[in-house]
């Protein structure tokens, strides 16, 4: 046969295989090639009759054979080695190809790797919502996974421009960026978000010197990719590799997007983020009780609570404005809002903010209110409001106090002796009847007696020893009458954290509390 080569065999041994298709080799017991096949002699030329198989052909017989390039091909193959054992003590090497099972197989791998990594990225990434951090965390991954070194800018309409970079083996470095930045190629457009230049297109050579880390040597390869963010780019990344490590591919490229992908929504997560805790820090500022101001010839304290733990603000609120000049009253307003949370704080802000712009009409609280009552009415709002007013001016031992109540608990006043007294003013709920009635009571405060105007969060919050019981008022006069001669801190305190503790982490409206107290000269001598 003229496609055979082959020793001392049979006619029946070489029938079984000089024909077939595969390559296909015949060892005698010692291992000597004695015979093969055209497939076998065009793939294998070193493995001639004569020569030792596990000699000639590297990694012999391990059952797959890989690399294997022969004189008349491109690119590898890759065979599994089928050993069949005759009689005679000779072998027969039947080898079939499974280059497509292995190159599907690398690259089945390959994504696995890739989406796990991936996966991993995207925990890491959402892992915390500071944006430097998040930048870091991204620029880690990036020379971990892609590169040597990573740069991630973030789009900024002034100069420096912040940045982050990374190179292999150091920590992140916050870095401020004052070059021309479309010195790279498609880096000013990747900022902007248009769709990347082919890393081929970018000549590693022309690099600026901005752009390689010191100390990291020639570059051989740079890709440049948007970080796409929520509606608006969140920058650009820019991956760098050495010239003795192979240049980016295609794939790798391509790869480098998913991951620029989940990076940039990470980091418009982050800053929108940012955003927003500012805009709300700016807003609490604005919409939490203050603290309160000095008033000529009073003590005051307030407490407040809201009513849902994972809100700051809610309906109650109170606010304290001074006396302007000699003669003239502080005002002390303690109100609360129909509802709970950011809703009931929003018309919290604009009661009070309604209220401040009629202080010149503060001696008449029923003229306050009815105008309150009208701008609550006129801006179609489903919400009421309750309101205790009391207008304060020092006496030469004490204080006098104007009190006005529209809807609200009244006032309680603690004497010296612990007497606690309930103030009878009464009047409507502001922001549903076109008209309002009020009673203005007024009510003279000893040295040592004391004031206390508070919300229904107070008296209404539900506990003891099966949970259901209110606080009611009966224990709130009980503690207020052990309060007598103390100072307003402590009895707003007392107060607040009594309602706390008979609550016990139950859910509870919100709670406002605010202490005015006629200073008693003796006990501060004590």
């Amino acid at each position: 046969m003229a496609d055979l080569k082959r020793a001392d065999l049979s006619a029946d041994v070489v029938s079984r295989w000089s024909s077939a298709p595969c390559p296909v080799l015949v060892t005698d017991a010692d291992g000597v090639v004695v015979a093969l096949n055209a497939a076998a002699e065009r793939l294998f030329p070193q493995a001639a009759p004569g020569v030792v198989l596990a000699e000639a052909i590297t990694g012999w017989p391990d059952g797959v054979i890989e690399g294997v390039r022969g004189a008349d091909e491109s690119w590898d193959r890759s065979y599994e080695v089928h050993p069949v054992t005759h009689d005679d003590g000779t072998t027969t090497w039947w080898l079939t190809e499974n280059t497509d099972a292995r190159l599907a197989e690398t690259a089945l791998r390959t994504e696995r790797r890739r989406a796990q990594f991936l996966a991993e990225a995207s925990t890491a990434l959402l892992g915390s919502l500071n944006l430097q951090r998040c930048m870091q965390v991204a620029g880690k991954l990036a020379v971990q996974h892609l590169a040597d070194a990573a740069l991630l800018i973030t789009p900024a309409p002034q100069r420096p421009v912040p940045a982050v970079l990374c190179v292999r083996g150091r920590e992140p470095e916050q870095i401020e960026l004052a070059a021309e930045l479309s010195e790279v190629p498609g880096l000013a457009e990747a900022l902007q978000g248009f769709p990347p230049v082919p890393s081929r297109w970018i000549d590693p050579a022309a690099a600026p010197a901005w752009l390689i880390p010191p100390g990291f040597g020639d570059v051989g390869s740079i890709v440049v990719t948007p970080l796409p963010g929520h509606g608006v780019p969140a920058g650009a990344l820019v991956l760098l590799r050495k010239a003795e490590r192979a240049a980016f591919t295609e794939d790798e490229e391509i790869f480098a997007r998913l991951f620029a992908a989940r990076s940039g929504v990470a980091m418009s997560a982050a800053r929108m983020f940012a955003q927003q805790s500012s805009i709300t820090e700016t807003l609490m500022r604005e919409l939490l009780p203050p603290a309160l101001p000095e008033v000529a010839g009073a003590e005051l304290a307030g407490r407040y609570r809201a009513a849902l733990e994972s809100e700051r603000v809610g309906g109650d609120f109170y606010d304290v404005y001074p006396a302007a000049g000699d003669g003239r009253e502080s005002l002390v307003v303690l109100g609360d809002v129909c509802g709970k949370g950011v809703e009931a704080a929003v018309l919290t802000g604009k009661v009070r903010n309604t209220l401040h712009a009629l202080l010149p009409l503060a001696a008449d609280h029923h003229r306050v209110l009815s105008m309150l009552n009208d701008a609550l009415l006129s801006s179609h709002h489903t919400r009421f409001v309750t309101l205790a007013l009391a207008s304060v001016s020092p006496l030469a031992a004490g204080l006098r106090l104007r009190l006005t109540c529209a809807g609200h608990l009244p006032p309680l006043i603690v004497r010296a002796d612990g007497v606690v007294e309930v103030v009878e003013t009464v009047g409507t709920v502001v922001g549903v009847l076109p008209e309002i009635d009020t009673t203005t009571v007024e009510v003279t405060l000893a040295p040592g007696e004391t004031c206390l105007l508070y919300t229904d969060g107070i008296t209404e919050a539900r506990g003891g020893p099966l949970g259901d019981q209110m606080f009611g008022e009966e224990r709130l006069h009980e503690a207020l009458a052990r309060c007598a001669d103390m100072p307003a801190e402590a009895i707003a305190e007392h107060v607040h954290m009594l309602a706390a503790e008979w609550a016990r982490g139950r859910d509870h409206d919100d709670i406002a509390v605010v202490v005015i107290a006629a200073p008693d000269r003796d006990r501060k001598r004590l």
